[in-house]
This record gives C-alpha cells, structure tokens and sequence, in this order.
C-alpha cells in the first residue's frame, strides 16, 4: 500500500474514530482523549514545512466541523506541524533516522525515541488546546491538572494504536 492511500485511510479512520467514540467520553470533565493528532505525528519525515502545516490545518478544520469549536483543533494542529521538524530534529541522530518507510514509528525511531517523540508532541497539542479552550489562567491548576490527564490519556490510546498497527519487518 502506498503512504499516501495509508495516510488518506489513516486521516479518514482517526477523524470517524475522535468523533463518534472520543468525543463521547469524558471523565469528570478533566480527561479529554484525543487520537486524531496521530495523523500529523505519523506522516512521513521529508514532507515540505508548508505541506504538513496545510495537513495540519486541514485535520484541525475536519474536526472543529465535527466538534463546533471555533478552530481550536486547527490552531492546535498547526501549532504541532510547526515544531514537529524541529522536535525531529532535536532526536535524530547524525546521520537521520533510519528504516524503509521513512515514517516516524517505533521500527524507524526505536522505541525510546519514538516515545519521547510521542509525548512531547501530545503534551504541546494538549497545551495549545486546552489553553485555548479554557481561555483562562484564573485556575491554572485546574488546567494544568487537565493537560496531564488528558495527555495520560492520550498517550494510552497512542500506545495500544502503536501495539495493534505495529509492523515488526
């Protein structure tokens, strides 16, 4: 299959699978799971700056039509598709990273690196987003407190996605 069938398919998927089961759940109003973000995580190394920042947008702007918020998702996406480059940057080693699917995964990065990679990328979306959402600092422990639940929670998800899709060539 080629990337770009998979990461249409993938689009497709994580979007169906954020709105009619994530947005459902919400536990105690403090955990908010989101997958969808995986999609600009997953695509591949070399794609242009602009190219995954359009990606970004577009996600974004798929799930605010789902989910009547104003562009909150879009602004989150488009703040990871910036810095994804230069958080990829940060871990690769010298010579890049290495693999035949030129994609970030566990068979690509290793499974350290890819999991720093995941974190701090869920944990920048979550704070985009819920700063935006919450649009208040009047209880920051209240935001902070949801950030990292819902980072936990999301970070859960990435992993049993990464367990069942996982290709181990």
């Amino acid at each position: 299959m080629s990337i770009l069938l998979r990461n249409i398919i993938r689009f497709i998927l994580l979007i169906l699978f954020q709105v009619m089961v994530l947005d459902r759940i919400l536990v105690h109003q403090m955990v908010n799971p989101y997958l969808y973000m995986l999609f600009v995580l997953l695509l591949p190394f070399n794609i242009p700056r602009p190219a995954l920042q359009f990606l970004g947008l577009l996600l974004g702007l798929t799930l605010d039509m789902f989910s009547d918020s104003m562009g909150i998702h879009a602004a989150a996406c488009v703040f990871i598709a910036y810095l994804r480059p230069f958080v990829l940057n940060i871990l690769s080693p010298q010579g890049g990273f290495e693999g035949p699917q030129r994609t970030p995964s566990v068979t690509t990065m290793g499974i350290s690196q890819f999991a720093i990679y995941v974190t701090v990328m869920v944990l920048l979306h979550h704070i985009a987003y819920f700063c935006l959402s919450v649009f208040s600092f009047a209880d920051p422990l209240y935001l902070l407190t949801k950030i990292l639940l819902s980072t936990t929670a999301s970070l859960l998800l990435i992993l049993i996605y990464e367990l069942l899709f996982f290709s181990r060539k």
